[in-house]
Formats: structure tokens, sequence, C-alpha cells
């Protein structure tokens, strides 16, 4: 049979194709927001995430403060399109925070994306509210660690900045679709603060590492090296470090204690003045902000006695590269550490603890090599990049 001149079988699969290119172009791209208050933080945290989006099909929207040129230009070239807004990050004044809300709303309505990804604490306030101005269809919040307000100590209940972050919490968490943490005390905290629904919450462990440029290697042992990791924060337990460090070099001077990282601008941020003793007497060497990849290779145990974390990154990558780990038993570095398996855990704040754990090495650092091969294979188990991203992905396909 004919019809326009056509076999009927012919003009029916033509239609049918037809319909089918025009359902394909009717199938929307997926676009996401994520929002962090550092583009440092953005572009060394959630590079591999930002490629792993767009390379899945997302149209990626990068939101912070504080681009570099070269920030911008590492981000582009991910895939992600980068949008700066207004926020003062360690700035208690509501009018800068009312500012910041009112730059995020005008982004989010240009913008107008599918999902947002709000990262760390007034991202996830000001963003999830930002959002529900804007009527975004999935908001999802992340929470990297509960940071210096929830670490506790002797004051903690007394902390104005607690109290203030709980009032906002309690405000706007209950926009978020999904609130995910990065440790399980971090989720059972905020969700009695909040009362928030179990099906709300999810657990996702760290940041995740690349064991492709994290890769192992055998541990440097001569001279004998403990290397901590971190801004120059008390709560990173760098106190108890450079105290632990005093000792033991009077005894083994033979023995390195390393420091890597910057001084910040938090509440309990060291003062470089507070680090002369023991910088100017060799006790310590301080190397700043600087690559960590050109320190860890010659590191023998990596320290990080912080009072608490949501997982630590910077433990992640030392564990990758096949390093014993000294740290806390605290929420997020208890995740890191199976206690005389691949390292040792000891109480916060304790130097003393810190000291006999060091010396366990000294004494024996045929230790060094088998605990540090077992830390690679937890991370590649635990703390493979790929593993990390996948659940995200899952996650923001199924919002």
């Amino acid at each position: 049979m004919l019809l326009n001149g056509y076999p009927i079988e012919c003009t029916l699969l033509s239609k049918m194709t037809a319909q089918s290119a025009s359902d394909r172009f009717e199938i929307k791209t997926l676009s996401i927001l994520l929002l962090c208050n550092s583009a440092q933080m953005l572009l060394n945290f959630r590079g591999e995430l930002i490629a792993d989006l767009t390379e899945a099909g997302f149209d990626v929207h990068c939101l912070a403060p504080d681009y570099s040129e070269l920030e911008k230009r590492k981000l582009t070239a991910l895939g992600a399109i980068c949008h700066n807004f207004y926020l003062v990050r360690n700035s208690i004044n509501p009018l800068d925070d009312i500012k910041a809300l009112f730059s995020l709303i005008k982004i989010m309505k240009q913008i107008r994306p599918d999902c947002i990804l709000a990262i760390s604490s007034k991202p996830i306030i000001w963003g999830l509210l930002a959002s529900r101005f804007v009527n975004i269809k999935s908001r999802l919040a992340l929470f990297t660690g509960l940071g210096y307000a929830f670490t506790p100590t002797p004051q903690a209940e007394d902390k104005p900045l607690k109290k203030l972050l709980i009032f906002l919490y309690k405000l706007t968490l209950p926009f978020a679709d999904k609130i995910i943490f990065q440790n399980q005390d971090d989720c059972d905290e905020i969700t009695e603060i909040c009362s928030l629904k179990q099906d709300q919450t999810i657990v996702i462990k760290g940041t995740g590492v690349n064991l492709q440029e994290w890769p192992f290697c055998p541990p440097h042992l001569n001279p004998l090296t403990f290397t901590l990791v971190a801004r120059l924060l008390i709560e990173k337990g760098v106190l108890e470090f450079l105290a632990a460090a005093k000792h033991l070099k009077a005894i083994h001077p033979q023995v390195q204690f390393w420091l890597i990282g910057g001084l910040d601008t938090n509440p309990g941020g060291l003062r470089e003045a507070q680090l002369d003793e023991f910088i100017n007497s060799g006790i310590v060497e301080w190397f700043g902000f600087a690559n960590v990849k050109d320190y860890l290779p010659t590191t023998s145990v990596f320290v990080l006695p912080s009072y608490r974390e949501g997982v630590p990154r910077s433990t992640q990558e030392a564990m990758a590269m096949g390093r014993p780990i000294i740290t806390t038993d605290v929420p997020g570095c208890r995740e890191t550490v199976v206690d005389g398996h691949n390292g040792f855990l000891i109480p916060p704040r304790d130097v003393s603890a810190l000291i006999d754990a060091m010396q366990k090495f000294i004494d024996k650092p045929e230790l060094i090599s088998p605990m540090g091969y077992n830390s690679y294979q937890m991370a590649a188990d635990l703390f493979d990049v790929k593993k990390i991203n996948a659940q995200y992905l899952k996650l923001l396909r199924e919002c």
C-alpha cells in the first residue's frame, strides 16, 4: 500500500524516527549550582567532582566569593561556569549576611539551576534560604565538618556562635531535600538538634582522594619524620604537636618534626609569634602553605591531633601514599584509623598520649612500613575519589 506515493511502512517509520528525534531534543540537561565559601576549596576539594559531573552531562555552575583568575581558568577547564557572589567568610555582621542572601537570590534567578549543592555553614544557611525564594527544585546541603563552633571546649555550651548557628540551622535545614555529612557523629548531632527526618540525611565519608595523583610510596625512615598538615588553628591540635615535638626533640635530636599549613583568620587561628620559639630553636620546621606532595614522600608518620573534623582530606592523602597515622579519637578523625592497624588513636588535647604514640614509632620503626601499607589499603577501599563521587552522582540523579 502507498501513502503519498510512499509505502505505509516507510511513512510510519519516518514519523516514528522524527518523533524519536523530537523526544531526544526535549530531554533537558540538568544544571547544578555548587555553592562554596572559597574558590580554592572548590578547586582543591571538589575539582574531581566537578569534572565527573560535567562528564556525566550536568551543566555545572560554581559560586564562590573570591576567585583568582588562575582559579577561574582551572575550574573552567574542568567544565564549570564560574560566578562571583558576595560573602564575608568570618563576618558576624548581620548586614554582611543580608547582603550575601540578596546576592545569592539575584544570581540564582539568573541561572535557574535544577539543583543546588551548598557546602559549609554560611553557604548552607543563606544558599538554602535563597533557593527557597527562587523555588529551586532540589536542594542539597553538605557539611564537611561542624567547625569551630561545635568543637568541644570547656566553654563549648557558652559559645554565642554555636547558639546562633543552631538557630539558623533549625530555620533553614528543613528546606533541604538531602543533608550530607562526612561522619555519623556529625549526622547524629545535627539530626537531634534540628529534629531532622531520618530519610533527609545521608553519610558520604570523606571528600575522596585521587589514588593516581597521590600514589603509594614506601615511607621515609632516615631521618624519622613526623609531619602535621593543617591550617594553623588551635583546634587542629597544633599546640599539642609543638609541645610533643619539644619534648621528643630533646631526647631524640635526630628526629624531625614538620609543620605544613598557613595562618588562618578563624577565631582559633594561631599567630606566627606563637611558632617562633619552636622554629628558631630548631624543634620544628614550618613550611607555611606548601604543596603537600613535595613533603609526604619524605614523611615517616602523619600526625593530626585535631579536636574534631568532617573526615580530614590531608589524612586521606597521607593514607593513599602509605603513611601510618596518629590522630585523635574524635568525630571525623576516628574514621581514618583502626588503632594498632594503620596507626594510633589518642585522646584529644593529650600531649602525653601524643608523645607516647610518637615514641612507639621511634622505638620500633619497623612498625611504619606495614602500618603505612594498611593505610594505603584503607584509602583504596574507603576514600577512592571515584567511589566517593559515584555516591554523589547517584544522589544528584535521584533528586
